[in-house]
C-alpha cells in the first residue's frame, strides 16, 4: 500500500500513544516576513506558543519586523537574509527543526512562481506500504473496495469546489505538493484563514522536522489548463485567487513521534490545520472571503456503515496524471483498520495517486449540508483505493487550538 503522501505522501504512519489522551502538535512562531526571493526547484490539548506579531511594510515599501520575532529566528539559529538567500535549503540534521513550537515559515516573496509551481513533485513515487500492514485487525477491515475512476472536475474549479487548492513546500528530497481544503474558523466566522491538509504536508515525522515554504494555492490552474499550456502561464492564470503563506501550523503528536515516509502505521491521525496569510500583503479579505466559502468540519462524523457517500478531491500528481487538474471520487467508505490500537479509518475505491493526498473529504450531514470529515492520507502501491482518518478529538483539539490562538486577530 502506497501512502498519500506528499503527493500522495506515503502515508506517514505513527502510533499513537496509550494510555494518556494524544499530545498535539502546535507549529508555533512563524512570522510572516515578505521576503525577495533571489533563487527557486495526551493530555495536553493546547498549541505550544502564541503567534507573534507579523512583519509590517513601511511607506518605502521596506520591510520593518518585530523584534519578537528577529529574536525567535535568531534562538533557531535562521539569519534571514541567508535564509531567503537558500539557507532554507540546509537540510542537515541538526538544524532540521522538528519539534512542536520550532515551526518557521518565512514569507519568500516570489519564491512559488508558476515553473516551481507546476513542476513540484511526488516524494513518494518510489515508496509504498507492504500490503501485510493491512493484516494487523481484519474485524474491522472489510473488503478492498471495486477502483473508482477519478472524474475531472469541471472547469472554472472556483465555480465547482471553491475550497480547493494546493500545498506547496520544501523537502530534502525538492520541491513538493499535495491538495487541500479551505474549512471554517470558529473564531472568525465568514472569515477564514485557516486550510486543512494532512500531517505528512507539513512535517516529515520521527526521521525529520517540519517542511519549509509552506504555502496554499487555492483554485490552482483554474481554467484547467494542460501541462504544455502552462509553461507559458502566468502568475495570475495559475494562483487567480493568489498565494497564501503558512504562518502556523499544527498536527498530531502522533504524527510527529512516529510518522514515517514509508508503512502504514499512523494513517489515523494524519491530519494537519494550517492558518495562512496572503503573500501579496493582506487587502483586509480573509481567505475565506476571497474564495467565497469554506467547508465546516465534522468531528462526529457518523460510524463507516452509516454513511452513505464520501467525495474526495485533489490534484493528483503520480502517473497516470500530472498534479496539474483537480479531480474528484464519489464511493461509499468501507472501513480499514491498520494498527489495531489506532481508530478505523474510512476507505473507498478511488485511482487518485500522489498529490491527491491532504485532499478534503466531504460528506453530506443529518442537516443536509456537505462537511469535511476525513483527507486523503494513504493508497495502495497499484492505486486503486485510498484512506483517510477519521477525525475525532484529536483533530477537533488541533482544529480548536489553531483557531483560539488567532482568535483575538
Amino acid at each position: 500500500m502506497r501512502s498519500i503522501r506528499p503527493p500522495f505522501a506515503a502515508r506517514r504512519g505513527r502510533s499513537a500513544r496509550h494510555g494518556t489522551s494524544p499530545v498535539l502538535a502546535a507549529v508555533g512562531l512563524t512570522a510572516a516576513l515578505a521576503l525577495t526571493a533571489t533563487a527557486c526547484n495526551s493530555g495536553d490539548d493546547k498549541a505550544v506558543g502564541a503567534p507573534t506579531a507579523s512583519a509590517t511594510r513601511s511607506g518605502d515599501d521596506k520591510i520593518k519586523i518585530p523584534d519578537d520575532i528577529k529574536n525567535k529566528l535568531k534562538q533557531h539559529g535562521i539569519d534571514i537574509d541567508k535564509w531567503k538567500n537558500g539557507a532554507w535549503k540546509n537540510w542537515n540534521k541538526d538544524d532540521w527543526l522538528r519539534e512542536a513550537d520550532d515551526f518557521v515559515n518565512p514569507i519568500i516573496k516570489g519564491l512559488w512562481d508558476p515553473d516551481r509551481m507546476r513542476g513540484a513533485d511526488d516524494p513518494d513515487k518510489d515508496k509504498g506500504v507492504d500490503d501485510n500492514d493491512l493484516s494487523g485487525d481484519q474485524g474491522v477491515t472489510d473488503p478492498q473496495p471495486a477502483p473508482v475512476t477519478a472524474q475531472a472536475v469541471k472547469t472554472a474549479y472556483h465555480r465547482n469546489v471553491p475550497e480547493a487548492g494546493k500545498v506547496f513546500f520544501d523537502s530534502p528530497e525538492g520541491t513538493m505538493v499535495c491538495s487541500a481544503t479551505v474549512v471554517e474558523d470558529p473564531a472568525h466566522p465568514g472569515k477564514s484563514n485557516l486550510v486543512w491538509t494532512a500531517g505528512h504536508c507539513v512535517h516529515a515525522g520521527k526521521k525529520g522536522g517540519w517542511y519549509r515554504n509552506i504555502a496554499f494555492v487555492p483554485s490552482y490552474n483554474d481554467s484547467g489548463k494542460t501541462a504544455a499550456q502552462l509553461q507559458k502561464a502566468t502568475r495570475q492564470e495559475v494562483a487567480p485567487y493568489g498565494v497564501w503563506w503558512s504562518d502556523w501550523a499544527q498536527t498530531s503528536d502522533q504524527w510527529i513521534e512516529q510518522g514515517g515516509s514509508t508503512g502504514g502505521q499512523g494513517a489515523s491521525y494524519d491530519f494537519a490545520v494550517l492558518h495562512v496569510t496572503p503573500e501579496k500583503g493582506s487587502d483586509g479579505k480573509s481567505l475565506e472571503e476571497t474564495v467565497g466559502s469554506a467547508l465546516p468540519v465534522n468531528f462526529n462524523a457518523p460510524a463507516v456503515p452509516k454513511v452513505s457517500s464520501i467525495t474526495a478531491t485533489g490534484y493528483p500528481a503520480a502517473a497516470p496524471f500530472d498534479g496539474q487538474k483537480l479531480y474528484q471520487c464519489t464511493d461509499k467508505p468501507g472501513r480499514l483498520s491498520v494498527t489495531k490500537s489506532d481508530p478505523t479509518m474510512y476507505r473507498i475505491g478511488c485511482t487518485m495517486t500522489g498529490g491527491s493526498s491532504g485532499g478534503g473529504w466531504v460528506a453530506t450531514g443529518s442537516d443536509g449540508k456537505p462537511a469535511l470529515v476525513s483527507n486523503t492520507s494513504i493508497g495502495p502501491v497499484k492505486f486503486g483505493w485510498l484512506a483517510g482518518p477519521r477525525l475525532g478529538t484529536v483533530a477537533k483539539g488541533v482544529y480548536a487550538s489553531v483557531s483560539e490562538k488567532f482568535a483575538g486577530q
